[in-house]
């Protein structure tokens, strides 16, 4: 009885999903005019003119693209000079705090209670209708979830305005019948990272848990330590687990630890994109982990190819303009105040019919030293073959160019904390060498016969190095990530300075 009752909630929420699957431009167009009426109430949309807006051409015209700091004085108005109406025609009483790497100082990204009800948690119950879907016999509802959210505790910073990790947020603000399925909220927003690790083991063991939610990295940690304690297998421990909803990272590297911590064939890993500024993406199939782009959770997309990037007015594209098998850095227009903003995160569409991508990874995320133009996606697949050819797995890494010197050629220098370490790190090398001719064309040709590139510089770190880097930094756990790739060495010249190497 529950089973069906639930069955047939899920199948109206993927009505939702139907709809825009058949409609994806007029719900697309629906949302710029929505945006465009509310937004237009605004000091923000009176000062672009938004009354004379007619359509989306007219939006390119008029409003410019935005980066956070071009953003910067407009939240200001909001978190210091505690004025309303300035982005959005509501309140906006959250800010989600969101750096993305392990940069000083953290983004201040608006939340308003629209872009939590209409966004984050539509999409959400949507990303379960849509697993439910492709899982006819799907009982995770049956018991609990544990969610290993933000560590960032919630600060009323006056006038009823709050920050927080965007997690926590959440879970603060989530619906009360959602939150008995979860993990209670005085342990989710412990703002401890140890403490809170303690806590949610205590919890875990205790409880039938059937569904995971959170970032790979600090999942794993938590398992890891579960294992450990109780010295048995967490299969064991929770006999029902059926799912883990991920994202934050790509799984890739963490795939294989996964598989040897959860001795079960039939687990399944579900990708999710869902960031500070709004949910964007949900894995469509069980067998393919591309994801479909969420078209009607009051977030306007634009497009910018590759090659627009670094111009000061870049050449946007609306979803019926963009082809399959092309970069792009992800442009939103949402109801939580932010307009034809870049997120920085970039994304290749696989369809458009419907509309399915994978993240490519970060405008700011690559190595384009020499000309390369070496992205994440290429790194996380370069980085599973030289894995698979020696065995290794890898927990995580960071990579910077080397530059050019008097008596050397540029290289790529990679530190790289293996959960299991290769047979031969010459052999991985290699391997990785050899992938990253294969996925990337401009890489082979820089390397060819050592002219601009020589080969990889490849560093095995200590186990827990990168742990304890980003304790140092106070950014241990949460949103907070690894910088996969950079495009000059500051990250790199301080981790070596962490451990004691040469800045």
């Amino acid at each position: 009885m529950i089973t069906r009752i639930a069955h047939k909630y899920l199948d109206y929420r993927y009505k939702e999903v139907d709809k825009f699957i058949s409609n994806p431009i007029p719900t697309q167009e629906k949302i710029l005019e929505y945006l465009l009426r509310n937004g237009g109430q605004t000091y923000f949309g009176q000062q672009f003119n938004f009354s004379s807006i007619k359509n989306k051409d007219d939006f390119r015209k008029q409003v410019p693209v935005f980066q956070y700091e071009d953003l910067r004085p407009y939240l200001d108005k909001i978190l210091v000079g505690k004025e309303q109406n300035v982005l959005w025609n509501k309140p906006v009483k959250w800010f989600a705090m969101s750096s993305g790497t392990t940069e000083d100082k953290s983004k201040y990204i608006p939340v308003t209670r629209e872009s939590l009800t209409k966004g984050h948690y539509k999409c959400g119950e949507q990303m379960l209708a849509i697993y439910g879907k492709a899982n006819k016999d799907a009982k995770f509802f049956f018991g609990k979830t544990l969610v290993l959210g933000g560590s960032k505790q919630i600060n009323n910073i006056g006038d009823g305005i709050f920050t927080g990790d965007i997690s926590a947020i959440l879970i603060k603000n989530l619906y009360f019948w959602a939150k008995r399925s979860r993990t209670p909220e005085h342990i989710s927003l412990l703002p401890d990272w140890e403490t809170k690790l303690q806590a949610l083991t205590d919890y875990a063991v205790k409880n039938d848990i059937r569904a995971f939610m959170g970032v790979p990295s600090w999942l794993l940690v938590l398992l890891k330590k579960i294992k450990t304690d109780t010295g048995r297998e967490l299969t064991d421990i929770w006999p029902n687990l059926e799912v883990f909803f991920h994202g934050g990272v790509s799984f890739t590297p963490f795939e294989e630890q996964y598989k040897k911590l959860i001795k079960k064939p039939d687990m399944h890993y579900w990708e999710t994109y869902n960031a500070s500024e709004g949910f964007f993406g949900v894995q469509f199939a069980p067998d393919s982990k591309e994801m479909l782009l969420m078209l009607d959770s009051c977030i306007y997309y634009e497009f910018i190819p590759m090659d627009e990037w670094d111009k000061e007015n870049p050449k946007t594209l609306t979803l019926d303009e963009v082809e399959t098998g092309q970069n792009y850095a992800v442009i939103i227009s949402t109801n939580g105040g932010l307009w034809r903003y870049m997120i920085g995160d970039t994304i290749e569409f696989t369809s458009t019919s419907p509309y399915l991508f994978h993240i490519t990874g970060r405008t700011k995320n690559f190595i384009n030293a020499f000309g390369e133009e070496l992205i994440i996606d290429n790194a996380e697949k370069a980085l599973s073959e030289a894995c698979k050819a020696t065995g290794a797995q890898i927990a995580e890494y960071t990579a910077a160019p080397v530059y050019f010197g008097d008596n050397n050629n540029g290289a790529h220098e990679w530190l790289i904390e293996f959960a299991l370490e290769p047979d031969n790190l010459t052999l991985f090398t290699l391997k990785l060498d050899e992938a990253l001719k294969k996925v990337n064309s401009d890489y082979e040709a820089k390397r060819s016969y050592n002219l601009s590139l020589n080969q990889p510089i490849v560093r095995s770190l200590p186990k827990g190095t990168f742990n304890e880097w980003m304790k140092s930094l106070g950014k241990l756990g949460g949103q907070n990530k690894v910088p996969r790739l950079s495009n000059n060495r500051e990250y790199m010249d301080r981790l070596s300075a962490f451990m004691g190497g040469e800045k």
